[in-house]
């Protein structure tokens, strides 16, 4: 005796050996031995022989003609064996029954099984759809098929590099474009990039990073959103005060100036200003929304995307020759530079000159002589205030080495790379430190004070984190430490800045101490900040390595970091030797051999050579670049 049934997905013939109440022992026509359930069974024949059988229904299956067994069947449910009868006659074959049965077990959008080979015909409405998408597949494995030939031909499909975003960055796996890029990759055995670079669909490798990064940080592009004009400004007293600002030399978001003048009284009083968006920029409205999403000015070299719209940046900037409104900390001084009393006004102020971090001397440390160059008396009223604040502090800042990048885009395609070292903790860096650390710290305990909220830097046991609350700040040595220098570039000054606007008019402020909302725009300025700060951590890297194939660099000193790392002396570039001895200690300076630069992967391969030169390496004490945190001093 043969059965015929169903098992692993699949219709089977095979010899009945023995039953019991709830399985069969069978053999299939290979020799193969099953025990199979009992309700798996579909039909028991005695002849023909089991592959002859499967194989009279597979001719016969061959001949059947799905519609017309569609539209034979009623609407109710059915078995097979009763469509089989209707069919082939009132005593179909074993081999035709298992005909009918193995048409409706392969057809399952045409037929619906119900149970042990019981099925019932698709509604017409549904058949057809079913269909629809069946001829949909078909036209995309073949579209798929046309993209993929494309591709291992090295050749990039206009569909596809409209999509190479989603392609390389953040890939729907559900798409078409997505599988024909994928098999692709696959039978090349390459790296979506790799494949993509080598169908010359990547501008550069530079864009590639870049896109990265959009494609996460800025998935609906950079272009601002419509915001309408910007609200009429109140009117505010004009303070007759010849302000300057302090910058490196690509800074163009100009937040923070200083001001000098001798009181009637014969007092020095210093003004430290501050841009004032908060003007306009109030909780709730459409340019505040814009803050907000952003967080951040993002940084790299080369290139910013800022935080708010250059229309916007250009009202409030402190820009040479300008009278922008600002919120303003006046404090007294006396002889030695120690705070008699200060006072925050909010005014209007004129802008003398926007002075370079890299054209201003240290004449201001010095005694006057006829020959200082303008702004120096300015310089060293200021530079007084600075060493007294340091004192009270009782916080040294240590000289360290930062790295400045700059990129000249008009000298190449691609760009020239420059980096330059500058050594941080000069005379000019704490004064713009100690300022900018003054403020925040009397802005802190102002809104302390007033019992209002703030977003503040806090430290304790050398952890640093923000919070609604103040807190002292350990690293800096004061109180309270508040983010309010920085409203053009940072959403956290932003918000602080609308807070002490309305501590200064007696309103209500935005936020209040607890507020849910407050908590959750902390939460997401770190997150953001930090993906920013990733990212400019990335692009640095990346520079460098272009520096070194720019300037044909083979070999070059480097400082022992930790077991098989070591930092460059010339540039800021973290590089790993597997081969470095473990009898060389961090802090030796050693020579290294350096290769195989992957710029689409950010990548080297470092040897190590021996001892290095003779000298001091400059890259020992490394403090990376940020254009839009260097106004905090040390706390970075």
């Amino acid at each position: 005796m043969y059965v015929f049934f169903e098992d692993d997905g699949q219709l089977k013939t095979g010899t009945l050996l023995s039953e019991q109440p709830a399985s069969l022992q069978v053999e299939l026509p290979s020799g193969r031995r099953l025990k199979i359930r009992s309700d798996r069974e579909l039909l028991r024949f005695a002849s023909p022989s089991a592959a002859d059988a499967l194989q009279e229904a597979q001719r016969l299956r061959a001949e059947l003609d799905l519609d017309f067994l569609w539209e034979a069947c009623a609407d109710a449910e059915f078995g097979f064996e009763e469509l089989a009868r209707d069919y082939f006659g009132t005593s179909p074959l074993p081999p035709q029954a298992m005909a009918i049965a193995l048409a409706l077990y392969g057809a399952p959008m045409v037929f619906y099984k119900k149970g042990r080979g019981r099925y019932k015909k698709a509604p017409p409405d549904a058949l057809a759809a079913a269909r629809a998408s069946q001829e949909r597949k078909a036209r995309e494995a073949a579209q798929m098929e046309v993209w993929h030939q494309a591709l291992c031909e090295k050749r990039m499909p206009d569909a596809l590099r409209d999509k190479l975003s989603m392609l390389l960055y953040m890939p729907d796996k559900n798409t078409i474009e997505y599988k024909a890029f994928a098999t692709a990759c696959d039978a090349l055995k390459m790296h979506p990039a790799i494949l993509a670079q080598a169908c010359g669909a990547l501008p550069s490798t530079h864009e590639y990073h870049f896109n990265r990064f959009l494609a996460h940080a800025f998935p609906r592009g950079t272009a601002f959103p419509s915001y309408g004009a910007l609200p009429e400004l109140p009117e505010c007293p004009f303070d007759d005060v010849q302000a300057i600002t302090i910058d490196d030399s690509t800074t163009t978001e100009f937040d923070d100036a200083f001001s000098v003048r001798t009181r009637s009284d014969g007092k020095t009083e210093i003004g430290l200003h501050i841009a004032c968006p908060a003007l306009a920029l109030t909780h709730g409205t459409p340019l505040d929304a814009i803050a907000r999403h952003r967080q951040s000015t993002v940084y790299m070299p080369g290139r910013k995307i800022t935080m708010l719209p250059d229309a916007v940046i250009d009202a409030f900037t402190l820009a040479e020759g300008t009278t922008p409104m600002a919120l303003s900390l006046y404090v007294t001084l006396d002889a030695d530079g120690a705070p008699l009393h200060q006072e925050t006004r909010l005014n209007r102020i004129s802008i003398a000159a926007n002075l370079r971090l890299n054209e201003i001397g240290e004449a201001f440390t010095r005694d006057a002589t006829p020959d200082d160059p303008p702004h120096t008396e300015t310089l060293r009223a200021l530079w007084r205030f600075a060493q007294h604040r340091a004192e009270v502090r009782g916080k040294t800042e240590i000289p360290r080495t930062e790295f400045l990048f700059y990129v000249d885009w008009d000298a190449a395609p691609e760009g020239i790379i420059r980096i330059e070292p500058r050594l941080r903790g000069a005379a000019l860096d704490r004064l713009v430190a100690e300022c900018a650390i003054f403020v925040n710290n009397s802005w802190g305990q102002w809104l302390a004070e007033q019992k209002m909220a703030g977003i503040y830097r806090v430290q304790s046991n050398g952890r640093v984190k923000m919070n609604t609350r103040p807190g002292e700040h350990q690293g800096l040595g004061v109180s309270h430490y508040l983010w309010a220098t920085s409203p053009l570039r940072r959403y956290s000054d932003l918000v602080n800045q609308q807070q002490l606007i309305a501590a200064l008019r007696n309103e209500t402020p935005p936020f209040k101490a607890g507020d849910s909302e407050l908590l959750a725009i902390v939460a997401d300025f770190e997150a953001v900040y930090r993906q920013y700060a990733e990212f400019q951590n990335e692009m640095e890297r990346y520079w460098c390595l272009r520096w070194l194939l720019q300037e044909n660099v083979e070999s070059a000193d480097a400082i022992v970091t930790r077991e098989n790392s070591a930092r460059l002396c010339d540039i800021p570039l973290n590089i790993t030797l597997p081969d470095l001895p473990n009898t060389v200690v961090p802090g030796t300076l050693i020579r290294v051999a350096l290769n195989n630069i992957d710029l689409l992967f950010s990548t080297l391969e470092a040897r190590y050579l021996g001892q290095g030169s003779e000298g001091r390496c400059q890259g020992s004490e490394v403090r990376d670049q940020r254009s839009g945190i260097r106004d905090q001093g040390s706390e970075n």
